[in-house]
């Protein structure tokens, strides 16, 4: 396994500078956004696609500084009702999927997506119960007529082009955990599988070492990121909280930092869980907290999971 980082939260540099950063920050491996949510600040598919001398370019940064490429990552909804976010995220998906088999990356990164409760919807719909029982009908509809459809195509597709697909589970999403991402990976195909994100699970109630050993070989790529729990707000409020994450202070949980969220034991046991599924990709930090700037949520990731990550038999660090 690889220590590395997921590129977003430098968004502001040019590649080369980001790079530099990163490297100088002992990382050799990092995950590179392509667009949907996460924007593409370094890396615009389409253009590189069309254009041979930016393509060499933009592959020449990475091989000069021995830097790898976990990921690409375009984090989109190509189900959502709206044909004009579909659209725009789909074509972001395949356009990621043909310059990760131009460039040799074997993962793309992106959410499951999830369509309105009709034809007529103009947002994702998505259900948290199946009473009353039109939640479980319209359920039914997604899966069966918007769900299943489109992953059975893109399944197709990305084995075409000798690419895998990481889908994050992520509340908000028809795939939001374990039982939803096998599902999906059984009725569409195994160059599908998981993009794991402890800090989804940690809110749910879910063991992510348990979950990790569950998807076992389903796992293609893993983001290093925390959640806190704030037990006074989850006591009144449940975990159900539509607050804005900017109001940290009231909301039931939070995304914080490696370490700041669950202590080293429940980190310790995650990474082994990884060993004990024999997973070799990265474990790429993914800064989403609030009360850190990039810099500090990086640098605090980075030593404490070089502390939590546990040697190997041979004496050899696994990040390493």
């Amino acid at each position: 396994m690889r220590l590395g980082v997921f590129a977003v939260l430098y968004g502001e540099k040019p590649l080369a500078e980001m790079l530099d950063h990163i490297k100088d920050k002992g990382l050799n491996t990092v995950e590179i956004a392509t667009g949907g949510y996460v924007g593409d600040a370094h890396c615009q598919p389409e253009v590189l696609l069309t254009d041979e001398n930016k393509l060499a370019a933009f592959k020449a940064a990475f091989d000069e500084r021995g830097i790898t490429i976990s990921a690409l990552s375009c984090h989109g909804n190509g189900l959502h009702p709206n044909p004009q976010v579909s659209n725009a995220h789909d074509r972001v998906f395949e356009h990621t999927v043909q310059l990760a088999a131009r460039l040799g990356v074997d993962t793309v990164v992106t959410f499951s997506g999830c369509p309105g409760e009709s034809e007529h919807s103009r947002y994702p719909v998505w259900n948290t119960c199946p009473w009353p029982h039109d939640f479980s009908e319209m359920l039914k509809w997604q899966w069966e007529e918007k769900v299943l459809p489109y992953w059975r195509q893109k399944h197709r597709y990305v084995k075409e082009h000798g690419v895998r697909v990481a889908i994050e589970p992520h509340p908000g999403f028809v795939v939001y955990n374990n039982e939803t991402l096998l599902r999906l990976r059984q009725e569409c195909g195994k160059q599908i599988g998981a993009n794991f994100d402890p800090s989804h699970y940690f809110w749910q109630g879910m063991d992510p070492a348990l979950c990790i050993r569950e998807l076992g070989e389903a796992i293609y790529h893993f983001h290093a990121k925390d959640t806190k729990i704030e037990a006074v707000n989850v006591s009144r409020n449940g975990v159900l909280d539509m607050k804005p994450y900017r109001d940290i202070a009231n909301r039931s949980w939070i995304f914080r930092t490696v370490g700041y969220g669950h202590h080293e034991e429940v980190w310790r046991e995650i990474i082994s869980a990884l060993q004990l599924i024999g997973y070799k990709g990265a474990i790429s930090i993914e800064h989403e907290d609030g009360l850190m700037t990039n810099e500090e949520g990086l640098t605090k990731a980075i030593a404490f999971l070089r502390t939590a990550i546990i040697r190997n038999d041979a004496g050899e660090m696994w990040w390493a």
